[in-house]
C-alpha cells in the first residue's frame, strides 16, 4: 500500500488522496478495510496459553469450531495457518518455537518459517524469553523490521505479583542481550481486555502502516468499549471513502470506478460492520458461552434491526429515507465532509454519507450494551 496511507488519520488521509487524484489508492484502501488482508505470526511453545491466545484474538473458545487446539497436532518444525471464520483474510500463522541449540543462526530459522511475510509477530513465552528468540528479534530490527513484540503470557495460576516479577527479570534478560528500551506486554491470552492488551494494541496501531492497522481493528473481536469507538471511526472513514469513489462527487472525473454507490456496496459495508462490530448471532451466542451469560440477554440489547441482520430491503429503506431527508442536511455539513474543489456534492454521495453513517452510529451503540454487559458480568 502506498505510504500515503502511513502514520496519517485514516480518514484525512482518504481525503488528501481525494484532493491529489489517487483514486487508485482509495480503492485499494476500500477493498482492503472490507477484506481486513492481514497475517499475524505468533511464535512459542505450543502449549494452552498459546493455543488460548491465537483463540482469542479470534473471539473463539477452545471448544468453538476452527478453534486452534491444545496440544498442537502440527508437527515441531511445521507452520500451522488459522483463519478467522469471520474475517478469512485475516489469518494467524502458529510458528514453531525457535530453537535452543547452540550455535544458533537466526536467519537460518527466519528464513525456515518466512518470517518478513507477516505484517506482525508476536514472540511469546510464560517464563522468561530465552537468548536465541532475542537473537531472532534483533536480526529482525537489523532488517528494519519494527513490528516485532515479546508477550508474556499469563496462566490461569498465576497472581499479579508473580507476573510483575517475571516482566521485571524479562526485561534484564533483554537488556544483558543489547535491546535498547526493551518492552514486555503482560497478557492474559482468555482476557485480552485485561493488562497489556489495549496497550499493545495501541503500539501497533503506531507501528504498522496505517490500512493494516484498520484491517487489524476491524477484524479483532470487539474487546472493549475503547474498540467499538475505534471501529465506528474506521468505519465512518469507510463511508466517505466509498461514497467519494462511487461518482458522486461530479467535479472529479473518475474513469475506472465511475458506477454509483448502491444499495449492494452498502450492504456489503453494513455487514462488514455487523461482523467487525460482533453484533451477528453467532458471535453473540458464543461472547454470551465464554461469558456465562443468558444468549437472548445479550441478543436482547440489540435494538437496531441492522445488528441483527444486515437485509438489503432495510438498507434501501434507509437510503431512500435519507435521499427525502436530504433537505434537513446543511450545506455546512457537506462542506466540511467534501475535498474543497468538490463542494458540489451529488445527492447520491450525501444520501449514502447520512444513511451509512446513521446505521454505524446505532450499531456502535448496540455493540457498546453488549460489549459493556460482558464486562460486568466478568467482574
Amino acid at each position: 500500500m502506498a505510504d500515503v496511507f502511513r502514520g496519517l488519520n485514516l480518514l484525512e488521509t482518504l481525503k488528501e488522496s481525494i484532493e491529489s487524484n489517487k483514486l487508485a489508492d482509495v480503492k485499494d484502501a476500500v477493498e482492503d478495510l472490507l477484506i481486513s488482508r492481514i497475517n499475524l505470526a505468533v511464535v512459542g511453545d505450543r502449549g494452552d496459553e498459546k493455543a488460548f491466545f491465537m483463540n482469542s484474538l479470534r473471539g473463539l473458545g477452545p471448544g468453538d469450531e476452527g478453534a486452534a487446539p491444545s496440544p498442537s497436532p502440527a508437527a515441531p518444525e511445521e507452520v500451522a495457518g488459522y483463519p478467522n471464520p469471520k474475517h478469512p483474510d485475516f489469518r494467524l500463522w502458529d510458528l514453531p518455537p525457535v530453537p535452543t541449540t547452540s550455535p544458533f543462526e537466526p536467519e537460518g530459522y527466519m528464513d525456515r518459517v518466512k518470517f518478513l511475510r507477516y505484517n506482525a509477530v508476536f514472540m511469546t513465552f510464560t517464563e522468561t524469553p530465552q537468548p536465541n528468540s532475542v537473537e531472532v528479534f534483533l536480526e529482525a530490527r537489523s532488517l528494519q523490521r519494527q513490528t516485532v513484540y515479546f508477550i508474556l503470557l499469563a496462566s490461569v495460576k498465576d497472581t499479579e505479583k508473580s507476573l510483575e516479577e517475571r516482566r521485571k527479570a524479562s526485561l534484564d534478560v533483554l537488556t544483558s542481550q543489547g535491546v535498547a528500551q526493551p518492552k514486555v506486554y503482560l497478557v492474559t491470552p482468555l482476557t485480552l481486555e485485561k493488562f497489556d492488551f489495549p496497550g499493545l494494541l495501541e503500539d501497533m496501531g503506531k507501528d504498522l502502516p496505517e490500512i493494516r492497522a484498520n484491517a487489524l481493528l476491524l477484524a479483532l473481536p470487539t474487546l472493549t468499549s475503547t474498540l467499538v469507538t475505534q471501529k465506528k471511526d474506521a468505519f465512518k472513514a469507510l463511508v466517505w471513502a466509498a461514497a467519494s469513489l462511487s461518482g458522486g462527487m461530479s467535479a472529479i472525473p473518475v474513469p475506472l470506478v465511475a458506477s454509483m454507490v448502491d444499495s449492494s456496496i452498502a450492504v456489503r459495508i453494513l455487514t462488514k460492520a455487523q461482523l467487525s462490530l460482533c453484533l451477528d448471532d453467532e458471535s453473540v451466542e458464543r461472547l454470551a458461552r465464554q461469558r456465562g451469560i443468558e444468549p437472548a440477554r445479550l441478543k436482547g440489547l440489540r435494538t437496531c434491526a441492522l445488528s441483527a441482520e444486515v437485509t438489503k430491503g432495510e438498507v434501501k429503506n434507509r437510503l431512500i429515507a435519507a435521499e427525502k431527508d436530504l433537505a434537513t442536511v446543511s450545506s455546512k455539513l457537506l462542506e466540511m465532509a467534501m475535498p474543497r474543489h468538490a463542494r458540489s456534492a451529488s445527492r447520491s454521495f450525501a444520501a449514502m454519507l447520512q444513511a451509512l453513517n446513521g446505521a454505524i452510529d446505532e450499531m456502535a451503540a448496540d455493540a457498546e450494551k453488549v460489549v459493556s454487559a460482558a464486562l460486568e458480568e466478568r467482574k
